[in-house]
C-alpha cells in the first residue's frame, strides 16, 4: 500500500498531485493509496479549518482508495514524537511505499535526514531546515528500520506551484478575510471537486471551526501558578507572564504573551492547545511511556533520559560548567545517569498557626502541594487543607533547586509535592514523574 500523512486543510493542487503521484505507483503494484489524515488538532497543533469528513471526502475525490483518522496526538506532542508515532502505525498497517512533497532534492532531504539517524535524536529540529517535516519524516522511518526489520520506501516529488508555493494557509485567510468568498485566485489552486466541497460547507455553516478561546481566557484569567504549571507545555516564565499580562479577551493578547517569554508559532499552537484541552504533563508522559514500550520513541528522547540530562545539567553547573556545554556534552557523549532522584524533600517557611493547621489535616488525610516557581523566580509550593490555602518558598540545596527548574521547563516532565511529617518538622516531598 501507498501512504500519506497529511492534514489536507483543504485538499489544494499540490495534494491532487501528490495523490496521483501515489496512484501512478499504486497501479504498477496492484495497491491502494491510503490516506493517514490528522482529525481534531492538525500537525501543527491548530483547529482545522475544514472539518474530517470534508478534507476525506476531498482526498477521494482526488483518487486516495482509503482515509484513515489520526487523532489524539497533536494537541499533546510534538511532531518529534508524534511522527514516530505515526510512521509506526504506518509500517505495522502494512504500508511499504511512502510519498511526500519538497522544494529541495530527495538527495538534500537524505543527506540532512542522516545526520538525526545517525544521533537518534528528533528534537530541536532546527527552523533554518527547508522542508523540516519531510526530514524528519525520512529520519524517523530510518530509525524504524531496526525495530521492524524493514521500514517504508521514500518518494520524494517536487512541490507544486503555480506562481509561487501553494500553501493551505493561503486558502483559509483568503477564504476568511474575503467573507468566506473563494476568490479568483484561490480557485486556481484549487480542484474543482475541493472547491465544491468547500463551498457547501460555507453554505452549511460547518467550516472554518474555531478554539474555544473562552475557556482558554477563562483558564488564563483564573488559574493559579500552580495549575499552569501542571498543564503541558506551559513552562516557568510563560507561567509568570500569563499571570502577570491579564486580563485576556482575544486571540491576540494570548500569541502576544508567548512571544514575550520567546515560544514561536508552532509551539504556541501547541501550549494554546494543551490549555484549552487541559491537557496535564502527566497525561502527555504517559502517552509517551505507552509508545516508549513499543519501541517507537527514539533512546534519546525517552522520558528516563529527559530526566536524566536535567539532572545531569543540574549537576555540572553546580560545579561551574556552563548549562550550554554540559547539555552539549551530554548529547554529543552519550551519558547515562545512574541513581537519579526521583524524590526528595524540601522544606517550608510557614508559621506556627499554619503548621498547626496541616497537622491536624495529615491526621486524617494526605495533603497534597502544588509546585512552582514565583514572580521572583523562587521555587514554592501552595498547599490547601479545606478552604485554607497557603502559599510559600521551598527549601532546597542548589543542586536540587536546579534539577527542579530544569525538569518544570522541560514543559512536559511531572511534578508533584505532598506533605509530609518528620522529626524536624513538616515538609514537602517533592516527585518528579510517578513511575
Amino acid at each position: 500500500m501507498i501512504g500519506i500523512s497529511a492534514d489536507f486543510d483543504p485538499v489544494h493542487l499540490g495534494h491532487e498531485q501528490l495523490i496521483q503521484s501515489g496512484k501512478k505507483i499504486a497501479n504498477k503494484t496492484g495497491d491502494k493509496v491510503v490516506v493517514y489524515l490528522n482529525k481534531g488538532y492538525s500537525a501543527n497543533h491548530a483547529p482545522f479549518f475544514c472539518n474530517f469528513n470534508a478534507r476525506a471526502e476531498m482526498a477521494k475525490a482526488c483518487g486516495a482508495d482509503v482515509i484513515v483518522p489520526v487523532e489524539g496526538l497533536h494537541h499533546r506532542l510534538t511532531l518529534s514524537y508524534s511522527v514516530p508515532i505515526r510512521a509506526s502505525q504506518m509500517i505495522e498497517d502494512g504500508i511499504t511505499d511512502y510519498i511526500s512533497a519538497a522544494e529541495v532534492s530527495p538527495e538534500k532531504i537524505k543527506k540532512m535526514g542522516d545526520r538525526f539517524v545517525r544521533e537518534k535524536n528528533f528534537l530541536g529540529m532546527p527552523r533554518e531546515i527547508p522542508n523540516r517535516n519531510v526530514v524528519r519524516w525520512y529520519a524517523v522511518n530510518e530509525f524504524l528500520k531496526t525495530k521492524f526489520e524493514h521500514n517504508m520506501k521514500v518518494h520524494i516529488i517536487p512541490e507544486l506551484e503555480k506562481d509561487g508555493k501553494i500553501s493551505g494557509r493561503f486558502i483559509r485567510k483568503s477564504i476568511i478575510e474575503n467573507d468566506m468568498e473563494i476568490t479568483d485566485e484561490v480557485e486556481n489552486l484549487l480542484p474543482k471537486s475541493s472547491i465544491k466541497i468547500i463551498k457547501r460547507e460555507i453554505d452549511n455553516g460547518t467550516i472554518n471551526n474555531q478554539r474555544n478561546y473562552r475557556s482558554i481566557t477563562h483558564k488564563m484569567n483564573t488559574y493559579s501558578r500552580g495549575d499552569l504549571t501542571n498543564i503541558a507545555y506551559l513552562n516557568a516564565d510563560a507561567v509568570n507572564a500569563i499571570i502577570e499580562a491579564r486580563q485576556y479577551q482575544d486571540p491576540e493578547s494570548i500569541w502576544a504573551v508567548f512571544r514575550r517569554v520567546g515560544y514561536g508559532p508552532v509551539l504556541t499552537r501547541l501550549a494554546t492547545s494543551a490549555i484549552e484541552k487541559e491537557v496535564s504533563k502527566n497525561e502527555v508522559v504517559k502517552l509517551m511511556r505507552t509508545y516508549e514500550a513499543k519501541g517507537v520513541i527514539p533512546p534519546e528522547q525517552i522520558v528516563d533520559k529527559v530526566i536524566q540530562r536535567a539532572f545531569y545539567v543540574a549537576s555540572e553547573v553546580e560545579n561551574g560548567e556552563l548549562t550550554q556545554d554540559a547539555n552539549e556534552r551530554f548529547r554529543s557523549e552519550n551519558i547515562e545517569v545512574n541513581n537519579v532522584p526521583l524524590s526528595f524533600e524540601g522544606g517550608l517557611n510557614i508559621t506556627k498557626f499554619e503548621t498547626k493547621k496541616l497537622k491536624r489535616g495529615l491526621k486524617e488525610h494526605r495533603i497534597p502541594a502544588k509546585i512552582y516557581v514565583d514572580k521572583d523566580n523562587m521555587l514554592s509550593c501552595e498547599i490547601k487543607e479545606g478552604k485554607f490555602k497557603i502559599k510559600t518558598i521551598l527549601k532546597l540545596p542548589a543542586l536540587h533547586v536546579t534539577y527542579l527548574r530544569y525538569i518544570i521547563d522541560s514543559q512536559f516532565i511531572p511534578v508533584r509535592g505532598e506533605v509530609v511529617e518528620r522529626d524536624r518538622g513538616l515538609r514537602v516531598k517533592i516527585y518528579i514523574h510517578d513511575n
